[in-house]
């Protein structure tokens, strides 16, 4: 109610006991305002006091039920291989049976359809994880379809559903360029999740995802942009499953129209005695689910997220740093064999993305940002197969390095005719490599001082924006609620 000012100053005041005809008991009323959207199940809405640690129920309201809780929504789309030619959509629906996906003119491909349930989630004996217990919520049904014979970057549309549950809207969006071609467009950044658009107060807020979002939107508005790279931590539900329909429809309006790649964060992945290499509670028991079967990759099994894609003149080797990555592991193998097998006259660039940073000037109140031993396992292979950039997210802001070995600079950029870094990469000499955790969670503040090999630091919401041709990578740091420029940077060949 704080929001109200006819509440705060009492403008509807009601009297509710009299004494000797003069008003002793006096209420004031207000209103709510509340985002609702279609979560399949009926809603209530609780009048409590108390606040969180000690709730005190003064009114409910009876259950609300949606029209139609199997309308088929949130699609969002992604590549499933380096064609151009083939984009998968993925939507959610209350209905188990298979829906259409019409595109391009009188295609029509039948949608595979799949779900999880409270059992697959993680939990440990002694206690219940959120997703296994107060956390969770029927996630409905997964429907996911293959458009085919596309061409590669080119305008089609398309829609999804059926006659029975409904239809979305028609949506236009493009196709990437296909690998090999010269110019790419993409987006990227981590650590985005989800900011309420009314004035709820939930278990967790990434307060500057709103406004990183519009402001994407409008670059993808603008037909500026090819696909986005979303490299962890992608929702922050932890275990409260509903809170994967809050994302999916925020990060509808880029999502549904350009290719979303993600990569694993350790709040999709991590809990005790599920596999994954760190034995944090970050995923809330997810332990990965949820996430693959919302944003299916093309990674070799379940469990198994990574995944390389090439786009025009840009191979992207795409790592879990959440699971095994230690020498002689099926990962670490994995690398070695995509990274040498780069045909650098087709896709002269290649950039290394994960989640969990190999360098930040960020210091971590409990566990460290970076793990020296991912770092002294992983680092080597980014040098042997001459990775010209890296991106990294888990720490909450942009940060930019050196052509950086062993945390040793090896060559610093110079300026060109515009004051803009630009690296030498024909001379190459290491990575550049970048934080880009910036696009949501509450920002993390930089010390006074820095090491030599930091060469910018900007702690504000924002996102990567990519130029690539054959010749050189452009890259801008956008300042979501100005999309101003922050930063801009050049690696040449």
């Amino acid at each position: 109610m704080k929001n109200d000012p006819n509440y705060l100053s009492c403008k509807n005041k009601e009297c509710k006991k009299s004494e000797n005809g003069k008003c002793t008991v006096t209420t004031c009323s207000g209103s709510i305002k509340f985002h609702v959207i279609n979560i399949r199940t009926d809603i209530e809405f609780v009048f409590f006091s108390g606040g969180f640690s000690i709730p005190c129920i003064l009114s409910r309201s009876t259950p609300l039920s949606f029209a139609n809780p199997n309308k088929p929504l949130y699609g969002h789309i992604s590549s499933i291989d380096s064609s151009g030619t083939s984009m998968r959509v993925t939507w959610v629906s209350g209905d188990n049976q298979p829906q259409q996906l019409q595109y391009a003119d009188g295609k029509t491909e039948t949608s595979q359809v799949s779900t999880f349930s409270q059992d697959d989630m993680c939990s440990l004996a002694l206690k219940s994880s959120p997703a296994k217990d107060f956390g969770w919520h029927d996630p409905g049904y997964i429907h996911s379809a293959v458009m085919k014979g596309l061409k590669p970057s080119s305008t089609f549309s398309y829609r999804y559903g059926s006659d029975s549950a409904g239809w979305s809207e028609q949506i236009k969006f493009s196709t990437p360029p296909a690998g090999g071609s010269d110019e790419l467009r993409f987006l990227a950044y981590g650590d985005m999740g989800k900011t309420p658009l009314d004035a709820s107060d939930e278990h967790y807020i990434q307060p500057g995802a709103a406004s990183v979002l519009k402001a994407m939107a409008s670059d993808v508005d603008s037909n500026n942009v090819n696909s986005v790279f979303h490299i962890g931590d992608i929702s922050y539900a932890t275990g409260f499953l509903v809170e994967w329909d809050f994302f999916l429809n925020l990060i509808n309006p880029v999502a549904s129209r350009v290719s979303y790649m993600t990569a694993i964060g350790n709040h999709e992945r991590d809990y005790a005695d599920s596999g994954s290499i760190y034995i944090t509670p970050d995923s809330g028991g997810e332990c990965g689910v949820p996430y693959e079967t919302y944003f299916q990759m093309p990674t070799s099994a379940k469990d198994k997220p990574w995944y390389s894609i090439e786009q025009a003149s840009v191979h992207f080797t795409v790592i879990s740093t959440e699971h095994d990555w230690t020498e002689n592991s099926e990962q670490y193998r994995w690398i070695q064999k995509d990274m040498a097998s780069v045909d650098r006259q087709k896709t002269p660039w290649l950039i290394f993305m994960g989640h969990r940073p190999m360098y930040t000037s960020t210091l971590s109140v409990l566990l460290p940002n970076v793990d020296e031993n991912f770092v002294k396992a992983v680092e080597p292979l980014l040098l042997e197969n001459r990775v010209d950039l890296v991106l990294f997210g888990h720490v909450h802001n942009y940060e930019r390095t050196c052509s950086i070995y062993q945390s040793t600079c090896k060559a610093m950029p110079t300026k060109d005719a515009n004051g803009i870094d630009t690296y030498d990469n024909k001379n190459y000499s290491a990575p550049v490599q970048a934080v880009i955790g910036m696009a949501g969670f509450t920002l993390d503040n930089f010390p006074i001082n820095a090491d030599s090999w930091s060469l910018k630091r900007i702690s504000e919401f924002g996102y990567l924006r990519v130029h690539a041709t054959k010749q050189e990578l452009n890259l801008e740091f956008v300042i979501a609620n100005t999309s101003q420029v922050g930063d801009s940077f050049r690696i040449t060949k």
